[in-house]
């Protein structure tokens, strides 16, 4: 199909999501301008467990996306020197076998692993199972880091990036976008994409739009304690788990309203505890942040990604999981904007099922 290089397209959103599909397009050619109401990472990436977990449990529309995800990762990691993940594996297990079956998916390449491979995989575990899923080839990233990584590559390919400046609305002329209102003046775009989170909704409603997008919140805890406690990414009923390079244990935990017993700093503490419960050799676990993260999340699981009805001009990426579809979804988008090449993978999460009648 013809290409459209060199077309003016401006990106809402500086998560990993909108970097990564500024990135993309800008390395096809494309005039980008990426814009942020408030600094790189400031929403939910920022406070993001940030496993690439392909796993899915039951019927998966998506199941091309996850399959395509580490294979991307490990393309951008070529292509992008800052951009950094550990491979670590991962290691799922719940009360019975069958339950942590049902948790994975049981994908292709996760294989049962009994308890001696299990503690040769972790020795610090207290009450290792007597099996357990492993999935080799998953791992993890710092999303923050990985955002920026993304977003110099964007600029490196001679995109502008435009922080603190909010989007007040858009210019349209004959049901088409034709650019952006900021607090700075007006944008003019052949495309705007949204790759905002949970403030696509907003986006929309300028638009005289409706998405049904729900903001689903989450607890990220980072703790400082021992190194080399943690080796893969653990997840079992009494704790989500992994740690980084500096030896930073990060945690992963429910939100469960706004009490005072279910604070984010006490989450925190009882998560700690926990985590003292099933792991050898932690003589200290101080909580260094525990923050609250909305994961933009369609109401049918299903993300939102292509071009809206109705009105021309104007490309949704609305999903979780983010960091897991990010790479290759702007690989996929950019595809799909500047080659005008339509992805089969796609075909699920195309807007136009909340509008048919």
């Amino acid at each position: 199909m013809e290409s459209s290089a060199g077309k003016r397209v401006v990106v809402i959103g500086a998560g990993i999501v909108g970097a990564s599909v500024a990135y993309h397009l800008a390395g096809k050619g494309a005039n980008v301008i990426l814009v942020e109401a408030e600094g790189i990472a400031s929403g939910v990436t920022g406070s993001s467990f940030a496993w690439i977990n392909t796993s899915h449990s039951g019927p998966d529309p998506i199941a091309e996306l996850r399959s395509a995800a580490i294979q991307e990762y490990r393309r951008l990691q070529t292509e992008l020197p800052g951009l950094k993940v550990r491979w670590t594996g991962s290691l799922s297990y719940s009360a019975s076998l069958d339950s942590a079956l049902q948790a994975s998916g049981n994908p292709p390449s996760a294989i049962l692993v009994s308890r001696p491979q299990i503690l040769g995989l972790e020795p610090n575990l207290k009450n290792p199972p007597q099996h357990a899923l492993y999935e080799a080839e998953e791992g993890a990233l710092d999303a923050v880091e990985a955002t920026h990584a993304l977003i110099a590559g964007a600029r490196n390919h001679g995109a502008k990036v435009l922080t603190h400046t909010k989007v007040l609305g858009f210019s349209t002329q004959n049901a088409k976008v034709m650019g952006v209102e900021t607090v700075t003046g007006i944008i003019d775009a052949d495309i705007v994409v949204l790759a905002a989170g949970t403030g696509i909704t907003k986006l929309t409603e300028k638009l005289k739009i409706s998405l049904p997008i729900e903001a689903s919140a989450a607890i990220l805890i980072r703790y400082k304690t021992q190194p080399n406690l943690v080796n893969t990414i653990i997840s079992s009923p009494q704790m989500e788990v992994r740690q980084s390079t500096d030896g930073t244990l990060l945690a992963a935990e429910d939100y469960l309203g706004d009490s005072l017993e279910n604070q984010p700093v006490e989450i925190a503490l009882r998560t700690a505890r926990a985590i003292q419960n099933e792991l050898y050799g932690i003589t200290s676990i101080d909580p260094e942040l525990a923050c609250v993260g909305l994961r933009p999340i369609p109401v049918d699981g299903i993300p939102i990604i292509g071009y809206l009805p109705d009105i021309g001009g104007v490309y949704v990426c609305a999903m979780h999981p983010g960091v897991t579809l990010a790479a290759i979804v702007g690989r996929l988008a950019s595809e799909e904007i500047v080659d005008n090449k339509a992805s089969s993978a796609l075909d699920s999460c195309r807007p136009d099922r909340f509008f048919q009648t």
